[in-house]
């Protein structure tokens, strides 16, 4: 293995582990002031509003044309017994992992502290929490909405299924391990990875097993579904093409380091980011390689499609804009901060949140920074 690819696994291992340490961080007794969150919030887009979660532990909901803050920043707090560490003391902020979810006229966003929350999009009061007393495990993955329901993935390997209306639990489904996925829903269906190595189909309406399908290592991406195929890459470095019906395998490209970002799909093809800094463009029928982009950095942030271009960006801060046509790479922007968390575009816009928690709008096409927002609480 190179230098290069060596420093880039241990770049992503700093960043699990800051995900592994980080409820000591929000959870443990830090003194008056309390610990500051952090975490890795993608974009949501509804109804010309962006709402994100910060880094220090706010739900932000912003103008999409004027950049205004809808209503004050939303902050999630740690109970003073979060984790039966009970420090008696003020409530500590907490880190957001995952991207929100937005259906009617609701914002869905999960805390680490092991919370989902549902959040009036237009005034930004609360819903309700589930549970409404005490916690799940620790959630890193996004919430999904669909069928009135809305779905999450926990650190205790569970998966729920809540009333989108009212929080209620409607199921629970149990894996062999932790959950950091996103769920997937295409139809009657949702498609989850764990860390016990697998990647399972239930059925949306109660949550029952369809199919599972067994890697080699810890499944983190959130699966794509594509013309009735699932792809899911894994910690074993493969990338899956598993057959959406009963989960048979089409076939799997092995990558030279993990697959942790969700895959995209454009005209038949394939595009998918690996630790390894590649993106590699494959045939979706068989798996076949078509080319492959070397962005030097990791990949860790989920690619977009936008305009017929594939955008992608490396944990480094440079984002990027592919072609499969002439395998051409063309960078639009260098942010000289880290990018962990996915791409979001609207209306020819790439939206990114960097590791210095700034929200960024760049062009599409030219790569100008339209704009750029701090995050951070005055």
């Amino acid at each position: 293995m190179s230098f290069r690819r060596l420093i880039g696994k241990l770049s992503l291992l700093v960043v699990m582990l800051l995900v592994l340490t980080s409820g000591l961080t929000i959870f443990g007794c830090r003194g008056e002031l309390g610990a500051i969150a952090r975490g890795w919030s993608g974009v949501a887009i509804a109804d010309g509003a962006l709402f994100l979660g910060s880094m220090d532990g706010k739900l932000v909901a912003i103008n999409e044309s004027n950049q205004d803050r809808l209503w004050p920043d939303v902050p999630f707090k740690a109970s003073e017994q979060s984790g039966g560490f009970g420090c008696a003391r003020a409530p500590e902020a907490v880190a957001i992992y995952g991207t929100p979810a937005v259906a009617e006229d609701l914002v869905y966003i999960a805390g680490y502290n092991g919370k989902l929350y549902a959040i009036n999009a237009k005034t930004g009061a609360l819903r309700w929490v589930h549970p409404r007393e005490g916690e799940l495990e620790p959630i890193v993955g996004g919430p999904v909405v669909a069928l009135d329901k809305v779905y999450i993935g926990s650190s205790s390997g569970e998966i729920y299924a809540l009333n989108a209306a009212t929080g209620d639990r409607e199921w629970v489904f149990e894996t062999g391990d932790k959950i950091w996925s996103t769920p997937s829903v295409n139809g009657d269906t949702l498609y989850i990875g764990s860390f016990d190595k697998k990647l399972y189909a239930l059925s949306v309406a109660d949550g029952s097993k369809k199919w599972q399908f067994e890697t080699e290592g810890a499944v983190v991406a959130t699966p794509l579904v594509y013309d009735n195929t699932v792809y899911a890459g894994s910690f074993d470095r493969y990338l899956y093409a598993l057959n959406a019906a009963n989960g048979s395998l089409r076939w799997k490209f092995l990558a030279e380091n993990w697959f942790w970002a969700r895959p995209v799909a454009a005209n038949g093809i394939i595009y998918a980011g690996s630790v390894d800094g590649k993106v590699y463009a494959l045939k979706a029928e068989n798996g076949d390689k078509v080319a492959e982009f070397d962005l030097e950095s990791p990949v860790v942030s989920s690619l977009i499609s936008v305009d017929g271009s594939i955008i992608a960006a490396s944990e480094a801060g440079q984002v990027y804009s592919l072609t499969t046509g002439n395998n051409q790479k063309r960078q639009l922007v260098n942010l000289e901060e880290k990018i962990y968390a996915p791409l979001a575009a609207s209306n020819g816009v790439i939206y990114i949140h960097s590791e210095k928690d700034v929200l960024y709008a760049v062009d599409a096409r030219s790569g100008a920074t339209l704009w750029s927002l701090s995050l951070k609480s005055e």
